[in-house]
């Protein structure tokens, strides 16, 4: 039995676009292409594809995946290393749940003090639990950007890393303090804030105005940014992606 690239884009929830890349860099080839240029799936690659994925949610880039999958030998060993990871990064998660709590206690107890928040003076607090990859990985339905970001990030000094996550911080918190005083996605200080986001976006690779729509609506849809952007502020996810709808609309068209 096989699976039109549709039906298996529906079933794993990858776009057939990404699926379509998977081809051409040689990652998941289909079973088949039909008389109609359609790919086809069998069982065999929707276990490929379910360990792409697995390797994707696990910060895995594209050329060290592939790597992987040239390696494997057998799919039971390679699960359990998969699992083995998995549960490595629970263990993040769990440490970066801590990390969230204690920025947000650090807040609230700062804002009550009138005091700077001791946390930013202690960027292993403030970092702790996160992985610069992440933020290459959440990119994999925009291949481009992803690679860019990725071939980036391998080059980076450990004092870039920890520049560019707390930009990416303090952006969220800027954002979250607009929204908290009631400011419109689309005013203008918050549009400067998109704007800046959006010129380092395309320092790595060129951003149409749709493509940046889709990013916005990433922030949503995409369940690592949305959990990222809520665990700031609720609410903060989808005002982001409404402050990228409004740039798009006026400074993109």
């Amino acid at each position: 039995m096989d699976w039109p690239i549709s039906e298996v884009a529906r079933m794993s929830g990858v776009t057939a676009r990404t699926l379509r890349h998977y081809d051409e860099i040689g990652l998941l080839p289909p079973a088949r292409i039909g008389s109609n240029g359609h790919r086809y799936y069998e069982e065999h690659q929707l276990l490929l594809l379910q360990q792409i994925l697995v390797l994707r949610a696990l910060d895995v880039g594209l050329p060290e995946i592939g790597r992987v999958l040239a390696d494997q030998v057998d799919t039971v060993d390679a699960l359990r290393g998969h699992h083995r990871r998995l549960l490595a990064e629970r263990d993040r998660l769990e440490a970066l749940a801590t990390t969230v709590s204690r920025t947000i206690a650090e807040l609230e107890q700062s804002r009550r003090d009138g005091r700077p928040m001791t946390a930013i003076n202690r960027p292993e607090n403030l970092f702790e639990g996160i992985q610069p990859s992440q933020y290459e990985g959440n990119l994999r339905d925009f291949p481009g950007l992803a690679e860019e970001a990725g071939r980036r990030a391998a080059v980076m000094t450990p004092a870039e890393t920890e520049a560019g996550q707390r930009e990416r911080t303090a952006l969220m918190i800027r954002l979250a303090e607009h929204m908290a005083a009631g400011v419109p996605a689309d005013a203008e200080p918050v549009r400067a804030e998109i704007e800046a986001q959006y010129t380092a976006l395309t320092a790595l690779h060129a951003v149409s105005a749709d493509e940046y729509r889709a990013i916005g609506r990433s922030c949503v849809d995409n369940e690592r940014w949305r959990a990222a952007y809520e665990a700031i502020a609720p609410g903060l996810a989808a005002y982001q992606r409404d402050a990228i709808e409004a740039y798009a609309a006026s400074r993109l068209a």
